[in-house]
């Protein structure tokens, strides 16, 4: 029986706060993690969840007190959004569906290895989809969800092996990403069309590049204009959300950050439109990098890593493919079929992230390559609309024919 420590909420946000320094500091110490832009809240989170799992085995668990973490989701959801002008949608709105129809495939492909390996490793063919997209692309709400249909209509305990198969995805989904993006960027010579380094807001007013190292030109003011906004578009998603749930639109019914995504569309594109008021570019980039770097520190802080040790043998070999066959589609389907620009690059970095985690890594992975080798506007509107929106969709109809198949 462990002994939890409860950790306060004050005593939380510090230590989020220092699972960034960490991997910063980590990050600039290690040339590896460096050159290939391994994202600092993934080194800064697997070393304080290591230390947690180090705990958990000597009886010790501690419990943060994290209420701000889907806030925090949220806003930054809301910032691309805000980031989403009618001039970027009639730019890059068609790469949206070419995106989705990539992933799209991908989860086919995806859900093939998973039931393919399980079948020629003995196990239940069901036990391939839950290592295949309904935890991959899909990520722990998705395989909570189908680990209780799978035990109320074919008598079958998922939900351990699904949690575990998530954090492994969300884990190596993280890994491989920046990676995969940077050897295309270095075998192609492929450089960003607004430039690397510079101040790209100076020659760009309206461009949001969620660079951690870029000089923003805020005033407090317009700080709390966008905190204030965002805020609205979170508040506005929780009520919506509500709102579905309570009139019981079965079809509206998609996750509060979605909603909060699309209002922050809404937002931005009534702003344009009217000229009445102008939202600040610059303080929605300095809100939109704060809210995710926090966000995923703390969804890092809360990573069971000792639930990875319960995956067996052959689950855990078929996670080890799957994870190496979503680099190769990335480095030569994503990137080629997206134009094999540095867009492209960029997205394919962002697919590893989906493809094996959630959208938050996506993001983290992209933000992690455009603090040194330039913006992305389009990769950042792409990835985040697929990602948060259309490929849970295009993941239940998949997973439905796959168990009409096997069944």
């Amino acid at each position: 029986m462990n002994t939890v420590y409860t950790i306060g909420e004050l005593e939380s946000f510090l230590v989020a706060i220092l699972v960034l320094f960490i991997g910063h500091t980590v990050n600039r110490h290690v040339a590896a993690f460096k050159k290939y832009n391994i994202p600092e809240p993934i080194v800064g989170g697997l070393i304080v969840a290591a230390v947690i799992t180090v705990l958990h085995f000597n009886k010790i668990s501690l419990a943060f007190t994290l209420s701000m973490q889907n806030t925090l989701m949220m806003m930054f959801f809301s910032t691309v959004g805000l980031a989403a002008s009618y001039k970027q949608l009639m730019r890059g709105g068609s790469k949206v569906f070419l995106f989705l129809g990539i992933a799209s495939l991908y989860i086919v492909i995806q859900n093939a290895v998973g039931v393919s390996m399980a079948t020629a490793l003995g196990l239940e063919p069901l036990m391939g989809l839950i290592a295949g997209s309904i935890t991959l692309s899909g990520g722990h709400g998705t395989g909570a969800a189908w680990a209780q249909t799978f035990s109320d209509d074919y008598g079958i305990s998922t939900l351990e092996f699904a949690m575990a198969a998530a954090t492994f995805g969300l884990v190596m989904g993280g890994i491989i990403g920046g990676p995969v993006a940077q050897r295309l960027i270095n075998k192609n010579g492929l450089v960003s069309s607004y430039g690397i380094g510079g101040n790209h807001h100076k020659d760009h007013p309206d461009l949001v590049t969620y660079d951690q190292l870029e000089e923003d030109r805020v005033t407090a003011k317009s700080v709390l204009e966008v905190l204030f906004i965002l805020l609205l578009c979170v508040a506005g998603a929780k009520w919506f959300g509500s709102f579905v749930s309570v009139m019981d639109i079965g079809w509206l019914k998609m996750p509060d950050f979605v909603y909060a995504l699309f209002l922050g569309v809404v937002i931005t594109n009534a702003t344009e439109l009217s000229r009445g008021y102008k939202i600040n570019s610059e303080s929605v980039d300095v809100l939109g990098t704060v809210s995710l770097s926090l966000f995923l520190a703390m969804a890092l802080m809360n990573l069971k890593l000792w639930e990875i040790f319960d995956l067996a043998l052959p689950l855990l070999i078929i996670l080890t493919v799957q994870t190496v066959i979503l680099a190769i589609f990335a480095y030569f389907v994503t990137f080629r079929l997206m134009g094999s620009n540095y867009d492209a690059a960029v997205m394919a970095g962002g697919h590893c992230g989906f493809g094996m985690g959630a959208t938050p890594t996506a993001v983290m992975n992209m933000g992690a390559l455009v603090s040194r080798t330039g913006p992305s506007p389009q990769a950042f509107m792409v990835v985040p609309i697929v990602g948060a929106f259309f490929i849970d969709i295009v993941n239940a109809i998949i997973l439905q024919g796959y168990l009409a198949f096997i069944g």
